[in-house]
């Protein structure tokens, strides 16, 4: 049915294209479409930012959003690693602390790290691929707005805090996972009231976004290329987010009927889940079916990313792009064969855990294929250390960290024994934190003039590199070696032999959090001060022959800023 929807979106896609076709006139110049004619008209101030259906507008919305969600996750997890400080202290309620646990891990996978890579595809895909936008803007807008209401019910249980008791509301305690029993409950007594209930349905709500949206880039790439970008010269960004967006459309239906199964043990009585007429390994099977797809779903693009930006700065072709490519296809099919290495100490048939490791295992290869890629495109490279590229170097350094960890936990005779300890933790950070933060950021500073015209603060991009680099391996190394010395994760308090190791985790992670105000220092002040790029290679990229289409774009703003400048046509003044 999946592969159906898709092809049926395609073939609507193609139809709307040809209809809209631009016409061609004499010498070859061809006349505005209606589509591009409707954005130079575009209304000012807050009604744009309310109503744009322009690919790049969407882009900004989902990047201001990510950065919201990013520093609501990052004030989280700093009170709980406050909390961590010492084993004594009452900083917060064991509660609250399993409430922004949970608001933790949700807000960082499903609203930031999913969110930061549609605004990157919004922008950057239509731009290399020669669309004039994405095959659906309207559909478009609706996946962005439809994330604003899905945030807020899955925070719901923070705003009714002081009114906790006389509403019903609490933070869900649930952890990101969702286990069950601990999500349902027993009998007709649902655990942790309204709160969750909201929770699960802001979740539903931002997988339907999240649908939607791969949706529209596959029949975007498939349908709204010019004629001259083919399959073979699709750019590597491009391949990425399509696999991710097919990845998107077999996963995220698991996990909203998943939910809509536990809602309905929660509230209507039924058993799907239950202890009695059901089964609570069910909900962690459906869940990591999901789960496991979730983790190349958010780190594919940024892959696609480092191995766009990386070649720039260091001067060279991406070597061995084709094996980069077959690499992620091997990756987007294998990552469905792995989800029960979470579950080997669920009491599994051998036979099956057996298989499972084999499948875990293999699908470190194709991500070997690219980091030594990566490797050797540096190698004899003309590197330039800019912010975009420490911000690579980072992400390769880091995820091979957290590649090998991972090795580890596929080996079911070593996964029973740090299974649900700080070893987990270490790991999975050095993936979501080490690797794609590190590549969101390289993205951000690589782009940045495109987006703006203006140039960042260097000082300002190395002091936040540094930071985040020394804060991530002092924070979750240290987690690691906790979880070696068996300390359990999701608890609130520690014996007193894991304090020193707990201690140097929080000073790393405020750290990180220092580095990311000076990100959002930079960014935001640079906006507004920061110089003004002249033409179209702000990087100096273009004698490499590295140059990508999207700087096409910077080039022709500037066109249309002097041109509003010199007295001429007012109408695109806006369209930026």
């Amino acid at each position: 049915m999946g592969l159906l929807l898709v092809a049926v979106v395609v073939w609507l896609a193609r139809v709307e294209n040809w209809v809209s076709a631009t016409p061609a006139v004499a010498g070859g110049v061809q006349t505005p479409t209606e589509r591009e004619r409707l954005y130079e008209e575009k209304p000012s101030g807050l009604i744009r930012w309310l109503t744009t259906v322009d690919h790049k507008d969407i882009g900004i919305l989902y990047f201001v959003f990510s950065t919201v969600t990013l520093f609501w996750a990052g004030a989280s997890v700093l009170l709980m690693r406050a909390e961590l400080f010492d084993p004594e202290m009452t900083l917060l309620t064991n509660n609250l602390y399993n409430g922004l646990l949970t608001s933790h891990g949700i807000t960082m996978l499903f609203l930031y790290a999913t969110p930061v890579i549609a605004a990157l595809g919004n922008y950057l895909v239509p731009l290399v691929i020669g669309a004039d936008d994405m095959a659906f803007p309207r559909i478009n807008a609706i996946a962005f707005w439809l994330l604003p209401p899905a945030t807020l019910l899955i925070w719901a249980g923070f705003f009714f805090l002081p009114l906790a008791s006389a509403a019903g509301i609490e933070p869900a305690q649930t952890a990101w996972t969702l286990y069950t029993p601990l999500s349902a409950g027993v009998g007709n007594d649902p655990v942790g009231g309204l709160g969750v209930d909201l929770m699960l349905l802001g979740l539903h709500l931002s997988g339907i976004s999240a649908t939607m949206g791969a949706i529209n880039f596959i029949a975007t790439i498939f349908s709204e290329r010019a004629e001259e970008v083919t399959w073979a010269n699709l750019d590597i960004f491009s391949w990425t987010v399509l696999t991710q967006s097919g990845l998107i459309l077999f996963a995220f239906p698991v996990l909203g009927s998943a939910i809509a199964m536990l809602l309905l043990d929660r509230n209507l009585g039924t058993t799907f889940f239950a202890v009695e007429g059901g089964s609570p390994l069910l909900w962690q099977h459906l869940f990591w079916f999901f789960g496991h797809p979730e983790v190349y779903i958010i780190v594919l693009p940024p892959m696609g990313v480092v191995s766009l930006v990386l070649p720039r700065f260091a001067g060279r072709r991406l070597f061995g792009f084709k094996f980069v490519v077959y690499s992620t296809l091997a990756i987007g099919v294998l990552s469905f064969g792995v989800w029960a290495h979470h579950m080997f100490s669920t009491g599994m048939d051998p036979r099956l855990r057996a298989s499972f490791m084999a499948v875990s295992l293999a699908i470190a290869i194709p991500s070997a294929v690219k980091t030594f890629n990566w490797i050797t495109t540096m190698w004899n490279g003309s590197i330039r250390l800019t912010a975009p590229m420490l911000f690579c170097v980072g992400f390769v350094a880091n995820f091979v960290i957290g590649g090998v960890t991972g090795v580890f936990l596929a080996s079911i005779p070593v996964d029973l024994v740090l299974h649900d300890t700080y070893y987990v933790v270490g790991h999975f950070h050095y993936i979501v934190s080490g690797a794609i933060s590190f590549a969101a950021f390289a993205a951000a500073y690589y782009w940045f003039p495109l987006v703006t015209g203006r140039m960042y603060q260097r000082r300002l991009g190395a002091w936040h590199f540094w930071l985040s680099m020394v804060g991530t391996n002092v924070t979750f190394f240290a987690m690691i070696l906790l979880g070696y010395g068996g300390m359990p994760r999701r608890y609130a308090t520690y014996l007193p032999q894991f304090l020193e190791l707990h201690q140097i985790a929080t000073v790393g992670a405020f750290m990180i959090g220092l580095g990311n105000l000076i990100w959002l220092l930079n960014m935001v002040q640079s906006w507004y001060e920061g110089p003004v790029v002249e033409g179209d290679d702000p990087w100096n990229i273009g004698r490499y022959g590295l140059r990508t289409r999207e700087w096409n774009w910077l080039g022709q703003k500037q066109e249309r800023a002097r041109a509003f400048a010199d007295g001429g046509d007012e109408s695109g003044a806006t369209d930026d």
